[in-house]
């Protein structure tokens, strides 16, 4: 996959079918429009996926609001999904500025050679957000640009959208995120090294520190499942700050890992928060901790049993 940042002044050969959107967590609507574009591919079309850095969100608010997906977790997502370029559009106070019809004009149709574009019916762009589709259904036609919008897609009878996924996550609902990601909210990074009590105390765990900008939800502990390489291990997750043991406010994933011995640090770890045990707490000692952790654990087990039997996971 060709990545094209931090530049506005680009060129591709067309033609190329083209989404646009934030792709804030890539949920079931994303996948939907995804699967349009990559339809394309058959047409013998590019595929190209159009997005902004950093996101409207922390332009606008002229600070980093947290989000659903890092870059790095939407660029390797895209590679995996087949997409063969993504624009990581600079949003700054001159982009931003562009008339939408000269943002269609020069960006999808000059530079990109847009053939096709598809975009959700919410999709904005241009000066003011005053882009639109309808504008697109009006201009694409006189620019031999076919189009295609998706409706927003439904779980339940719900509009899934990035803000109502946020919303669940920030409330620690991991089970109702999931179901409109399509998937289990993840958080990724490397194993580092923390102070090792958990093995001190007979109960190891991987620590991993999450990325900048990465939405968590409520400190906590977690049933998690934990992809390392190709394997999928099943774990207790605790997102905190580890109150009992220090003082310090920088937050940390602590995961034990299930029928699991081995060194795992510097490894990539993809943790999947798949539901809500209870909250973070200060103990009034270690003891305290290792006969509450011992009880999580017990639960995790019944957990996962269930899940996987759920699941089909054998």
């Amino acid at each position: 996959m060709i990545i094209i940042e931090n530049s506005s002044d680009f060129h591709i050969e067309g033609p190329c079918a083209v989404a646009i959107g934030k792709f804030d967590g890539i949920h079931k609507g994303h996948r939907k429009l995804l699967e349009d574009l990559l339809c394309q591919k058959r047409r013998g079309m590019k595929t190209v996926v159009f997005t902004f850095d950093p996101s409207p969100a922390s332009f606008f608010a002229g600070r980093e609001i947290a989000s659903l997906s890092t870059k790095e977790e939407k660029r390797c997502w895209f590679e995996e999904y087949g997409i063969d370029v993504l624009i990581e559009f600079p949003l700054n106070e001159d982009t931003a500025a562009t008339e939408p019809e000269l943002f269609v004009r020069k960006y999808l149709k000059d530079n990109i050679g847009a053939a096709f574009i598809v975009a959700g019916r919410d999709i904005s762009f241009g000066q003011g957000g005053k882009g639109d589709y309808r504008l697109l259904e009006k201009l694409c036609p006189e620019l031999s640009i076919e189009t295609d919008f998706i409706d927003k897609v439904e779980e339940n009878g719900i509009e899934i959208s990035s803000s109502l996924i946020r919303e669940a996550i920030t409330e620690g609902r991991m089970e109702e995120a999931a179901q409109y990601l399509g998937a289990y909210y993840t958080i990724s990074g490397r194993v580092t090294h923390g102070r090792a009590l958990g093995r001190t105390i007979g109960i190891p765990t991987i620590n991993v520190i999450p990325p900048a900008g990465k939405l968590l939800p409520p400190n906590g502990v977690y049933y998690s499942r934990v992809r390392i390489g190709e394997r999928v291990l099943r774990g207790m997750t605790n997102i905190g700050v580890k109150p009992t043991v220090t003082d310090e406010k920088s937050i940390v994933s602590e995961t034990y890992l299930y029928d699991f011995s081995g060194d795992l640090y510097d490894k990539e770890a993809y943790i999947s928060i798949m539901s809500f045990r209870r909250p973070e707490m200060r103990f009034k000692d270690i003891a305290e901790l290792k006969e509450r952790m011992s009880l999580d654990i017990e639960s995790g087990r019944i957990f996962h049993h269930n899940r996987d039997r759920l699941e089909g996971i054998g």
